[in-house]
């Protein structure tokens, strides 16, 4: 009786671990989900994975609205053809990654190339993705097209001179003639 009672108790406890388990397991796959779509539609931000080598594993529609790239023509493909070949030349891609493996995270501003060739203003962080083990998975990278914001700020920078200079060539001009 006693064991056929312990039996009993544990196939219950086994029981109620499944369950547990299986809500567990929907909840992940919901999260999973909401963040795949949330990742996924972002059209403002190129949002994707590299490989602990660098090559492209994953690739949102953001990264191919602002890199031009589709996914299929890119996966695989490593992440320093972004750059402008003076940086690939220098080496900054690879620095990017070994500073962001050793300290977790790497952020930076700077000229990146689209699939066509031509050059945008970048803000890109890069976080380096770790296993449970310690292990380094990849990298996740994030770039936003700051172009447009350059720009703006050049304008602004450009008419704050000209205001400035304006001010000064008025008062050269009214100060020699403050004596007639």
């Amino acid at each position: 009786g006693e064991r056929k009672a312990a039996h009993e108790q544990t196939k219950r406890a086994v029981q109620q671990e499944l369950v547990a388990r299986s809500a567990l397991e929907d909840d992940l796959r919901r999260s999973e989900e909401k963040f795949r779509l949330l990742v996924g539609g972002s059209r403002d931000y190129a949002v994707f994975m590299l490989d602990p080598e660098g090559k492209v594993a994953t690739w949102n529609t953001g990264a191919e609205n602002i890199k031009g790239y589709r996914a299929d023509e890119i996966i695989g493909e490593h992440f320093s053809r972004f750059y402008p070949q003076e940086a690939i030349e220098s080496g900054f891609p690879q620095y990017e990654l070994e500073i962001a493996a050793r300290v977790g995270r790497f952020e930076d501003e700077g000229w990146r190339l689209r699939k066509d060739g031509s050059a945008f203003w970048a803000n890109v962080i890069i976080s380096a993705v770790f296993d449970s083990s310690g292990e380094l998975r990849g990298f996740a990278k994030v770039t936003r097209d700051m172009t447009e914001r350059r720009r703006v700020e050049a304008l602004e920078h450009g008419e704050r001179e000209m205001t400035e200079f304006l001010a000064m060539l008025g008062h050269e001009l009214r100060n020699p003639l403050a004596p007639i």
